[in-house]
Order: C-alpha cells, then structure tokens, then sequence
C-alpha cells in the first residue's frame, strides 16, 4: 500500500517514524520548512532523508505544484497528520483509499483549533484520539478508528501530548495492516451532534487570579511546553507561567485576589478567587521588584 505522508508537527513525526519501523511503503513526504504559528514545529525531511524518501516543501498544500508531485507518486493512500490547513477536493479525490487525517478528540465533539490545549484548559476529565476519511469539511469524515484517552488533573500539555501520541500510535498498528487487506470499517459522524472549538488569542492565556486555583492551574498546564505558555501582565509586562501547583495557604478569605503572600526560593506563592497558588517555574527575574499584588 503506498502512503504520501502530510505533517509538520511532532506528532507527525513520531507517526511517521512508527510507520517506517513497520515497513510502511512511504513514498513520499510532504512538509514544511518553517512555521510561524506551530510551537511543536517539526521539519519531517530530518526523517525522510535519513530513511531515503523523497519529500516536498511546500506553503500550499493545495496548489498545482504539490497536487501534481502526489499524483506522480501514485498512491493508494493520502496519510495527514498534522496540518493546519483543509485539503481540497482534488487533493482528496486522488487515491483509491482517499485522504485519512487526524484529530485528538472524540469526534463528532471537540472539532476544530487547539483541541489538547482546550481540553486541559477546560478541565475535562477525557478527550480522544479520532482518525477518519477526510471530506471537504473540517473533522467531519467518516470514523476509522477511535479511543478515548483519561485525563487526569496532573497532567499537563506535555503529558497529555505523550499520551495522544501513544494511543494513536498503537491504533497505527491496527488500521494500517485493515487498509491493505482492504478489512477496515467506518463509523459516520453524527452531524448534528458535537462543536466546534473556535482560534485561542492571546488573551485566553491570561491568568486573572479572581479565578479559582483549579482553573489557574488548568490554564498553566494546558498552555506549558510544547506550547507558548500561560501568561500574567506585572508592571504592563507579559511574564510567562510555565508550571503551578495548588497553596496552601489558610485562613486568608478576607485577602484580595492577586496578593503575594510568599516567596520560597523560585517560587511565589499568591492569594486566587478561592485560596493559593504556587508559581512554580515562571519568568519573572528579579524577585525584590515584586510588589505587594500581582494584577
């Protein structure tokens, strides 16, 4: 069965790194040679030219150029697993077996952008790991294979990326050898059924510490490595959160949300809408210029 293979991001390259263990017939690698917006950015032709497959960069994926450089490969199959852009109907209509893409939640809920980082942010207790026949919409085609994945309160971005990554890796191994012996089975997505998760801006990474010490540190897990980070604004700066754990702080109800109640080595200890937080691992520099509030 022979695989064009579409990505730019880590997940990408750790899918296509298990496919090569199991002889996966690629013939061909299409990426990108940058990214402005991916903060998990991966050049998959580091992959690709140490296993001798021939590979393309491109800006559009859906200009003639990369169209005509997939038909000369004569696939049986499209592979897209992470790429920020749809895939238009010429591009799909190319294989027999079409275009199977990728997307980390349980499909038909939780479509569209950032869906590990809204799904930590919100505190939901799981998520998924969904992939399907690509049509002209976004995340609506066709179910091939579908987990779902726990998510528990201590994990945060990087974690719940390695599990995603693990989970789709073994379901790899499942539909891969469905599709060649032509076996494989679908499960149409209910329409009607799910939402759509809209672009973040940089203002929902913004910790306001009328919040509860829950939802803060949600929104610092969430937002941590590979990504860009949770921020705060001291001092009409933008000072990046990495890492945060729940106070411990008592008795402190009559205390106004922002206040700084400790400072232990690296770490701040803050009053929330509800009790306190650790900031752990932050970019604050000098500590003595920090005031009484952090607002």
């Amino acid at each position: 069965m022979r695989i064009v293979y579409i990505g730019s991001v880590i997940f990408s390259a750790k899918v296509l790194e298990k496919l090569i263990s199991m002889s996966a017939e690629i013939v061909g690698v299409i990426t990108k040679k940058e990214s402005n917006f991916n903060s998990d950015f991966f050049d998959l032709t580091t992959i690709s030219n140490q296993n001798n497959i021939q590979s393309l960069y491109t800006k559009n994926i859906n200009n003639e150029e990369t169209i005509n450089w997939i038909k000369s490969l004569k696939p049986d199959v499209v592979f897209c697993f992470g790429w920020s852009n749809l895939i238009k109907k010429e591009i799909l209509e190319i294989c027999p077996l079409g275009v199977i893409g990728y997307h980390p939640t349980l499909l038909p809920f939780n479509k569209g952008r950032h869906p590990l980082i809204w799904a930590k942010v919100l505190g939901l207790p799981y998520t998924g790991s969904s992939f399907f026949f690509m049509d002209e919409g976004a995340d609506s085609g066709d179910i091939l294979s579908q987990k779902k994945i726990e998510i528990d309160f201590k994990d945060d971005a990087n974690t719940l990326y390695d599990k995603i990554i693990n989970t789709a890796l073994l379901q790899i191994e499942e539909f891969h050898s469905e599709l060649k012996s032509n076996s494989y089975k679908t499960i149409p997505q209910n329409l009607n059924e799910g939402n759509n998760w809209r672009k973040r801006s940089a203002k929902d990474g913004i910790i306001d510490f009328r919040m509860n010490t829950k939802n803060i540190i949600n929104l610092v897990r969430g937002l941590t490595h590979p990504y860009v980070g949770a921020h705060l604004v001291y001092n009409n700066l933008n000072i990046t959160i990495w890492a945060a754990e729940k106070g411990s702080a008592q008795n402190i109800s009559n205390l106004e949300a922002g206040k700084v109640l400790n400072i232990q080595d690296n770490s701040i200890e803050i009053k929330t809408g509800d009790s306190s937080i650790w900031l752990t691992k932050h970019e604050f520099d000098v500590f003595p210029e920090i005031n009484s509030y952090i607002v």
